[in-house]
């Protein structure tokens, strides 16, 4: 089903990325303020090291707050207030070439990125020390998620295979193999005796884990599927799963929709239990990445930069399509009660509160600044923290305030 639906375009206040050492270096910051299809506004701050501590700015712009890693600003043009937050702290030493994927454990204490230099790391949180690499996959490793435990982590590689390895000495006991390309995603079913995947052959598959093997084929599509994400749909229709001959070693599937973002710009839901197709929606770019707000509502970015935000028991009448740029959308990470967090091509990464999409209000948000143009491939978060990933090969720490999490 291909839908069209006015954009909601929203305002974006930038600031210069390193605007803390101008200010600290008295120098003065560039700042901007940019609306789809309408010319940018810049301008510049300066910070006052006189008892008044305050910033100067030109073009109208408001410098509302200021602390040591973030700023509020806004502009009267657009009725828009931003804060800009900087990182807390950056890993530097992890990887040596573009990060491609993060994700940390139930804990906190641990994270485990992929990158270009064909790493797949495992590293404390604390301090960037590495726990150890996980070594195994022939080529690039494209994803990788730790186990409710927080002692094992899968990852998916372009050499079609999956693999489970031990986070606390390194060892790969099992390696599960079908796939005919690329794996692009993992979500874990539950404690994790069942994993789903999808890869760029087009198929999203089921596996159990103890016998490394594939227990369904779930999809087949005829492009690549780009990423998945796997919910809960309780009350949601999720087709007639009797019909299925169905593994004794297949656990913790009913109830649950998975979220497919293809290639062929379309977003699907796959009843887990049932292999049921629920619904599929199509929109005129691709989908590159998915993700569940609540129980209903999902939300799904295309490379042309459009955030679709549907209710899977009507996903032929979209709730809203937010547009921030026409850089493709990399990642959606769900934040707070119907909040997400956003990542795109061109380093933006950016919160958007639901209700504010289905409203069209212009109030106040927030967003995670530092990489400079580079794409941020992805997020991960445990509690007031926040790790983003980036071409740059950096991993940036954010510690938001009970302030900002407050509002989500």
């Amino acid at each position: 089903m291909e839908v069209s639906l006015d954009v909601q375009e929203i305002p974006r206040l930038s600031i210069q990325w390193d605007w803390k050492d101008a200010f600290r270096n008295g120098e003065k910051a560039w700042i901007a303020c940019s609306c789809l299809g309408k010319p940018s506004i810049y301008g510049e701050l300066k910070y006052q090291e006189d008892e008044s501590q305050s910033v100067q700015a030109t073009e109208r712009f408001q410098v509302l707050s200021l602390d040591n890693n973030s700023i509020t600003v806004c502009h009267p043009d657009v009725n828009y207030t931003t804060s800009l937050i900087s990182p807390s702290k950056v890993f530097t030493g992890i990887h040596k070439k573009c990060i491609r994927f993060i994700d940390i454990s139930p804990g906190g204490g641990l994270c485990v990125t992929s990158s270009d230099d064909e790493e797949l790391t495992v590293w404390n949180t604390s301090d960037g020390t590495k726990r150890c690499n996980l070594s195994s996959h022939i080529s690039d490793v494209n994803c990788c998620k730790f186990f409710p435990s927080g002692e094992v982590v899968a990852s998916g590689g372009a050499d079609m295979t999956i693999r489970i390895w031990s986070a606390i000495d390194g060892t790969c006991p099992v390696t599960m193999k079908g796939h005919r390309g690329g794996v692009t995603d993992i979500a874990i079913v539950d404690k994790g005796r069942n994993i789903v995947s999808c890869s760029r052959d087009g198929t999203a598959r089921l596996w159990d884990c103890g016998e490394s093997r594939c227990l369904a084929v779930l999809a087949s599509c005829s492009c690549p599927i780009n990423g998945c994400a796997l919910g809960s749909a309780q009350n949601v229709d999720l087709g007639n799963a009797r019909k299925i001959n169905r593994c004794e070693r297949e656990v913790g599937t009913e109830g649950k929709l998975l979220l497919l973002a293809r290639e062929d710009g379309i977003l699907s839901g796959v009843g887990l239990h049932s292999r049921h197709m629920v619904f599929e929606f199509k929109s005129l770019s691709a989908f590159n990445c998915c993700a569940f707000l609540s129980e209903y509502e999902v939300c799904g970015g295309t490379e042309d930069g459009k955030l679709w935000i549907l209710d899977v028991r009507n996903p032929g009448s979209p709730l809203a399509v937010v547009q921030h740029s026409k850089s493709p959308l990399l990642h959606i990470l769900p934040f707070g009660n119907g909040g997400f967090l956003a990542s795109s091509g061109d380093g933006t990464c950016f919160y958007r509160d639901v209700n504010q999409s289905r409203q069209d209000r212009k109030t106040s948000t927030w967003e995670l600044i530092g990489p400079n143009c580079d794409p941020v491939y992805r997020i991960c978060r445990h509690g007031n923290t926040v790790y983003t990933v980036c071409r740059d090969a950096c991993i940036r720490k954010y510690m938001l305030s009970s302030n900002v999490c407050s509002n989500v």
